[in-house]
């Protein structure tokens, strides 16, 4: 198999296969070949229309989507992934209600504000962007955008933060979560964006949003935040439960994650891709277009080292990650014929 002015990587690579979601044969047919404006408007295609369910509802949906195990609240806002939480909650027993500090009760989380929507009866029940929170930590986060702060002034217990914005482009208050979920969340943005594509009319503007369309400064942030948190099995589980027993319909960058520099990278391009001389990574991740990762090479403490693929690529387009640290460094597009 031929490959176009190809680098030849010339590592000990270590097979790491990601988890996966899997959507229903040819969903996404009608994106195939397509990047910008044009794949953007083919994935709101695809995914408009889909079943709504009452507001009331969202609650028994939880039981699905935010059920870390037992009935136990998978709480993005106080959840510590490598550590206890500081609390918990159990599905159906602590719904707010009122709630006068950190730990009382849960609720639902819209992360794309309700107020940015102007209520839009439809984008208000949409699961995709819905999550069982801290009802206190989500009264923090208030309409605030997403964002990495400078200087919190308030800090919830598994770290969140809420304070002056340091991201390039926006100083305002801001909202960060922890790293573990940022990507979460950035592909939650990202399939609102999408999915209510055309569909905006009423909505209204905010620090991070014009209508339905993501500000230069927040997607610039999305797209990092995507990269360097991976999709996880639990955002696997919660795509297919949403598909299978609610709204029918699939949040496309958690089945592809690369989607997201697709339409929104102006250097991603279909044409043909030389690889540049990458920067002096730690480690270096080979992608397929599902979001699958098929190779990974941890190169730290070594000065120099020649890249090359440990198993012959199949022909098609691929995504290559060089990581410094816990930082993403460079995305790369890998054009094999």
């Amino acid at each position: 198999m031929k490959m176009k002015r190809l680098l030849l990587f010339v590592f000990a690579l270590s097979l790491a296969v990601a988890a996966v979601a899997q959507p229903p044969a040819n969903y996404y047919n009608a994106a195939n070949g397509l990047t910008g404006d044009r794949l953007k408007s083919a994935l709101h295609n695809i995914i408009k229309g889909h079943t709504s369910i009452s507001y009331a509802q969202i609650w028994n949906a939880f039981w699905s989507t935010d059920n870390k195990g037992n009935g136990i609240v998978w709480d993005m806002y106080s959840d510590r992934p490598n550590g206890t939480p500081p609390y918990t909650f159990h599905l159906g027993q602590d719904q707010c209600g009122s709630y006068n500090s950190e730990g009382d009760c849960y609720n639902r989380e819209h992360s794309w504000p309700q107020s940015w929507f102007n209520n839009d009866g439809t984008a208000r029940t949409d699961l995709h962007h819905i999550f069982a929170t801290d009802g206190w930590v989500n009264n923090k986060r208030d309409n605030y955008a997403f964002g990495e702060v400078q200087s919190a002034s308030w800090t919830s217990q598994n770290g969140s933060k809420l304070g002056s914005c340091k991201t390039s482009g926006f100083n305002g208050t801001v909202f960060e979560p922890i790293d573990a979920y940022k990507g979460d969340f950035a592909r939650a943005i990202m399939y609102m964006s999408v999915r209510y594509y055309t569909e905006d009319s009423s909505w209204g503007t905010s620090d991070m949003t014009n209508k339905s369309v993501i500000k230069p400064w927040a997607i610039a942030m999305l797209l990092r935040w995507n990269d360097l948190d991976p999709v996880s099995q639990k955002e696997i589980d919660r795509n297919n439960a949403i598909y299978d027993d609610y709204q029918h319909n699939r949040n496309p960058f958690v089945d592809h994650p690369e989607y997201a520099r697709m339409i929104w990278d102006p250097t991603w391009s279909a044409d043909e891709y030389e690889t540049p001389t990458a920067p002096q990574p730690d480690q270096v991740i080979v992608y397929d277009l599902s979001g699958r990762k098929l190779l990974q090479s941890d190169i730290r403490n070594k000065e120099s080292e020649t890249l090359q693929l440990k198993n012959k690529l199949q022909r098609g387009c691929y995504l290559i990650q060089y990581i410094e640290g816990n930082r993403v460094i460079k995305n790369e597009k890998l054009l094999v014929n």
